[in-house]
C-alpha cells in the first residue's frame, strides 16, 4: 500500500514537472512564431522560413559537403602516405612550451584539423597515446582538440569564396586561442583538483604474432583509390551531419539578423528575410564588436554565436553575408579563427569531457574555450590591421 502511495506521488511530481518545463517551451515556441509572423505575417514567415532552408539546402549544404568530399580524400590521402606522421613530428618540438602538453599531442591537432572535434575522443581513449600525459594534461586535450575542429574544412570554405589572406590570419588566430583555452583548462583544474597533477598509469598491452605479422602492402595505385574513396566516404557522413544545424540554426539566425529584402516594398516571403533582432541588439554596443572584432555591421555578430553551436550551421551565413557585401578580409580573419577555435564547443564538450569521465570539469572547460575563442577573434583583427598597415 505504501509503495502505491509513493509511486502516486512521484508520478504527481513528475507530472508537474513535466508540465511546467512544457508549458515554458510552448511559451518561447509561440512567443518567437507569433513575433515574427505579427511583423511579417504569417504566410510571409512561413514561406521565408523554408525558402531559406532550401537555398541554404541548395546553395550552402552541397557545396559544404564538396568541400569535405574533396578534404576527406586528402585527409586519407595524407594518412595513409605518412604525411600526419610528418607534420606530427615537426609540430612535436612545440607542444611542450606553447601547450604544456606531450609531443604525441600533436597528433591530436592534426587529426581534428583534418576532421572534427570527436577525433580527440578516439585519441584519447587509446592507452598507448594517453599514456605520455597526466591526468590534468589529458583533460585539457578537450580544449585543445577542439580548437583546430575542421579547420580544413573552413580553410577551404573561405579561400573558395576568395579571402585567403583572411583565412591565413585566421588559422594563427585560432593557434592563439588554442593556447590560451588550453593553459586556462590546466590551470583551471589543478586549483580545483590538484590531485589530477599525477602520471596516468602505464599499461603494457600484449603483441600478438598475427599483430606482428607485415601485412602485406598494396600497391601505390590501388592505395591511393582506396584512400580517396573511404576519405570521400567519411567526407559525406560529416556533410549529412551538418544539415541539421545549417538548416534549422542558420534559418532561424537568419530570421533574426536580417530585415525585409527591399524595405520599400516590405517583406515578400522570399528567402533571407527576418526580423533584425541580433542586428538590433547587436547595434545597441556595435562600438564593443567594432574595436574588438573590426566588425563594420552589427549584422556579423551572428556568425561567432551561431559557431557556438555548430561550425557549419555558421558558414551557411557567409554566403548571404558576402551577397550582401558585407564582409572583407578582416571579418574573414575573424571568422575563421573563432569559427575554428570555437567549432560547436557548446554541443560537443559535455559529451567529450563524460566520454572521458570527467564530467565535473565541463563548466571549467567551456569557460576557458569561451575566453579563448573571444582572444583568437580579437588576435586575428588586430593581426589583421598590422599586416595592413606592413604591407598595404
Amino acid at each position: 500500500m505504501k509503495s502505491i502511495q509513493l509511486m502516486s506521488r512521484f508520478l504527481k511530481k513528475l507530472t508537474k514537472r513535466q508540465t511546467i518545463e512544457t508549458s515554458i517551451f510552448l511559451g518561447v515556441f509561440f512567443l518567437f512564431f507569433i513575433g515574427l509572423s505579427a511583423v511579417m505575417t504569417l504566410p510571409h514567415m512561413l514561406n521565408t522560413f523554408m525558402q531559406t532552408a532550401y537555398h541554404l539546402l541548395m546553395e550552402t549544404v552541397l557545396y559544404i559537403m564538396a568541400i569535405t568530399v574533396m578534404t576527406g580524400a586528402i585527409s586519407k590521402l595524407f594518412v595513409e602516405f605518412g604525411v600526419v606522421q610528418l607534420l606530427e613530428k615537426v609540430l612535436r618540438p612545440l607542444m611542450k612550451p606553447l601547450y604544456n602538453l606531450p609531443g604525441v599531442a600533436s597528433l591530436g591537432a592534426v587529426m581534428t584539423f583534418l576532421s572534427d572535434n570527436p577525433a580527440i575522443i578516439t585519441l584519447s581513449k587509446d592507452k598507448n597515446f594517453n599514456q605520455y600525459f597526466k591526468k590534468y594534461q589529458l583533460v585539457s586535450l578537450t580544449n585543445f582538440g577542439t580548437a583546430f575542429g575542421m579547420g580544413l574544412v573552413v580553410m577551404a570554405f573561405m579561400i573558395g569564396r576568395g579571402y585567403g589572406l583572411g583565412a591565413l590570419i585566421g588559422l594563427f588566430g585560432a593557434i592563439i586561442g588554442s593556447i590560451i583555452s588550453t593553459r586556462l583548462m590546466q590551470r583551471f583544474t589543478l586549483k580545483a583538483y590538484p590531485e589530477l597533477d599525477c602520471e596516468i598509469e602505464k599499461t603494457t598491452e600484449e603483441v600478438t604474432e598475427e599483430d606482428e605479422e607485415e601485412q602485406p602492402k598494396l600497391g601505390a595505385g590501388l592505395r591511393v583509390l582506396n584512400a580517396i574513396l573511404d576519405g570521400g566516404k567519411t567526407g559525406v557522413e560529416i556533410g549529412v551531419a551538418i544539415i541539421p544545424g545549417v538548416l534549422f540554426i542558420s534559418t532561424i539566425v537568419m530570421m533574426l539578423t536580417f530585415g525585409p529584402a527591399d524595405p520599400s516594398v516590405g517583406y515578400t516571403g522570399v528567402a533571407y528575410e527576418g526580423v533584425p533582432v541580433i542586428s538590433w541588439l547587436a547595434g545597441k554596443i556595435d562600438f564593443v564588436f567594432k574595436w574588438l572584432f573590426g566588425f563594420e555591421h552589427p549584422e556579423l555578430i551572428a556568425f561567432p554565436i551561431t559557431s557556438l553551436g555548430a561550425v557549419g550551421a555558421a558558414l551557411g551565413l557567409v554566403p548571404t553575408f558576402d551577397a550582401a557585401h558585407l564582409i572583407d578580409n578582416n571579418a574573414v580573419a575573424v571568422f575563421t579563427s573563432m569559427g575554428m577555435c570555437w567549432s560547436g564547443y557548446l554541443s560537443t564538450h559535455a559529451a567529450m569531457l563524460d566520454s572521458m569521465g570527467y564530467r565535473k570539469l565541463i563548466s571549467k572547460a567551456i569557460g576557458a574555450h569561451t575566453i579563448g575563442g573571444l582572444c583568437a577573434g580579437v588576435f586575428a583583427h588586430w593581426l589583421y590591421v598590422l599586416i595592413i598597415l606592413l604591407f598595404f
